[in-house]
Order: C-alpha cells, then structure tokens, then sequence
C-alpha cells in the first residue's frame, strides 16, 4: 500500500480488510466496547412459540405452516415466511422491478418504480398488520412479491400478453404460478401474491386481505405525488372529499388510511375500512384514474407499450432459439409463445426496448416516451 496514488482514505478502508481483534473475537470497529449477556440463539422454534403467544387469533401462524409445492427440511433459524421473505428480496425477478414502470415510462429519479412501489406496499402492509397483531413477516412477504408478475411498461403490458394467453394475462396469478415458482415459496404467501389484485377471488389469510388494502393504499397515495410533481396535476386538483377525510398529501393519506384499515380490524375482526374513509380512498383513485392513468398521454404511451411488446412476442414466438432459455418445442408453437412471452414479461423497460431496437429494427420514435414536466 505504498503506491502515492493511493489515497489517505483509501488506505484506511484497506486497513480494515480483516477487521479488529478484539480478545480472540474479530469485531468491525477498532473501538467497539458494547457489550451483551451471552444468551441462547432466538431460533425459529422459539420464534413459532412466541407468535402461538403473541398474535391475535385469526393470524397466520408459521408452526405448521410451510407448505410448498416441493417439501424442504425446515431452517434452523428462519421460519417459513422468513424464509420466504428472503428469497423474494434476493430473487432476479424482484431486482428487475428497479427497472420497470409503475405509472410512467422512463420515470425521473424521484418517481416510482415497481420496486419502490413494492417496498412502499410493505410498508403499509406492516404497519397494519403490526397495529392489528398478525404475522408481519408473511404480509412483508406477500407485499414484497405481489407484482413481481409485471410485464414491462406497466399495466398496459397485461392488455399486451392477454393476446397470446387463452385464460389472459394477469400479474398476479403470473407471479406466483410463473415468475416465482422456482423460488418454491409458501402456499400461504403465494396465496396473497395471486390474490392481491381486488378483481381476484379473496386471499386465504388475513395477511393476504392485508397487502390487498395496502397495495391500493400506496399507489393512490404515491401515483397522486409522483404526478403532482410531474405537473400532471396539483395540490389545488385534490377532490374535495378527499382531502377532507384524509388530506392532500401522500403523508397524511397513508397515516389516515392506514389508521382506518388497522382500527375496522380492531372493532369489526375484519379487514376494511368503514364507509368514510374507503369513499375517500374510492374518490382518490377515481381522480388517479381520469386525471392520470387515461389522459391523452398515458393512453398514448399504452397503444405504444403494447405495440412493442406485441412484436417482441411474435419475434421470439418465432425464433425461439434467440432466447436465453429456449423451450423444447419448435417455433410458433403454444409452448414456444408462453416461453416468449415469459421472457419478455420478464424484461425491464429498458431492456425491452433496446432489444426491440436491435432484434426488430424498431424505430425509436416508436417507442414509449417519458412525460413532459407541465404536460
């Protein structure tokens, strides 16, 4: 490290390589003092005994639980919807949702992605089941990989694939039976990721009821910021009734709405909200809708989402061989359209469309365009 190139600051992160020792334990700090009583580990047996005790009857428990389409010795020290937690975050499907629209294409740096989407949906979600004493590490779960089924250029991406799927494209069902079904996650949490969307039948646990209320709780809220600071619209735009009930800003949309879910468990057992606070949730998304998802603009940037993706699919539909995974069937084929459409669902926006750029001779012009600040 004697190279004048290298810098003070550099040094010393080097010198850090191996960490301090401190009485035979290697610790991270050269000044670490805190200390703890030595205690055994909490492990996922102790873990099931202290949700037996502490959550609310009603609430998933993991004992007993952890039932997967292959059978898997239980983790030591993880329970099952840990476990399942775990694999979500750390799953390619997940990473690839940094990448991929929420409301607009080519988003600016503070607007929403999928990702940011899905940890604000976590959010909510345990806030509510944390309040109401359910499990929050399933409802963590199912809020992290509920729209890991998302195609690229957002919703108009399932109008695209429902061309080439009889039973039709639906992000939620895609996630759980395509997209994370190598992940061999729990049937508890691939329930509520199925389900979540409210055209779907009701999940089967409580948690599952919860991430349904916290996913349309979080878009409303953050869709209504992203656009007022896009210039779509404004603070002044916000209806009436719901900035009455609930405020004009994202802060205190959530926090009312997530009171609301939190308090109808608490003195109803069931998952809602009571008439005044889901009219004004009703009422938000109702003016997200006209005033944002089908304006001129976005319809605009929907005909060309599905365009591009429409190609993509018949191009690999038929030359399965340009696919990293081509299926074992012969092109134009149905096994050869689900391949294709499963590996173009999987794609970021990005990707998307510098591939139909390079594989179609797509023209640029084409292709989905970002918004105008003040459109």
């Amino acid at each position: 490290m004697s190279d004048p190139e290298i810098t003070a600051r550099a040094r010393a992160w080097a010198e850090t390589m191996a960490g301090h020792d401190h009485d035979g334990v290697v610790r991270a700090h050269s000044d670490s003092s805190l200390t703890m009583r030595p205690a055994p580990l909490v492990t996922r047996e102790l873990r099931e005994e202290r949700e037996r005790l502490l959550l609310r009857p009603g609430a998933t428990v993991a004992e007993g639980a952890g039932h997967r389409a292959r059978q898997e010795a239980p983790d030591p020290e993880r329970t099952c919807f840990e476990r399942d937690r775990d694999r979500i975050v750390h799953s390619a499907a997940f990473r690839r949702l940094a990448g991929k629209t929420q409301v607009v294409v080519h988003p600016t740096d503070h607007q929403r992605t999928r990702l940011t989407h899905a940890i604000e949906v976590a959010q909510v979600a345990t806030s509510i089941a944390r309040s109401a004493g359910v499990n929050v590490t399933l409802a963590d779960a199912i809020a992290l990989g509920h729209d890991c089924g998302h195609g690229p250029g957002g919703h108009a991406s399932e109008d695209a694939f429902d061309a080439f799927i009889p039973e039709g494209y639906d992000h939620g069902p895609w996630g759980a039976n395509v997209v994370l079904s190598g992940l061999n996650l729990c049937a508890e949490t691939l329930d509520g990721i199925r389900n979540h969307s409210w055209s779907r039948p009701a999940p089967s646990t409580i948690e599952g009821e919860i991430v349904s209320w916290a996913d349309r709780i979080a878009y409303c809220a953050h869709d209504l910021e992203d656009a007022i600071h896009a210039g779509i619209v404004t603070l002044d735009d916000v209806p009436k009734q719901v900035a009455e009930v609930a405020g004009r800003t994202r802060r205190e949309q959530l926090g009312t709405f997530i009171r609301a879910v939190a308090d109808t468990i608490d003195r109803y057992g069931t998952v809602g909200m009571e008439p005044a606070e889901a009219a004004a949730l009703a009422e938000l998304r109702n003016f997200n809708y006209e005033r944002i998802y089908v304006r001129p603009a976005s319809r605009e940037q929907s005909r060309a989402v599905i365009e591009v993706l429409h190609a993509l699919v018949e191009f690999y539909a038929a030359h399965p061989e340009a696919m990293p995974e081509p299926p074992d069937d012969d092109a134009g084929t149905e096994t050869a359209v689900r391949a294709a459409v499963t590996y173009v669902a999987g794609m970021t926006d990005r990707y998307a469309f510098s591939s139909a750029v390079s594989e179609l001779g797509w023209d640029p012009d084409r292709l989905p365009q970002g918004i105008d600040h003040g459109e």
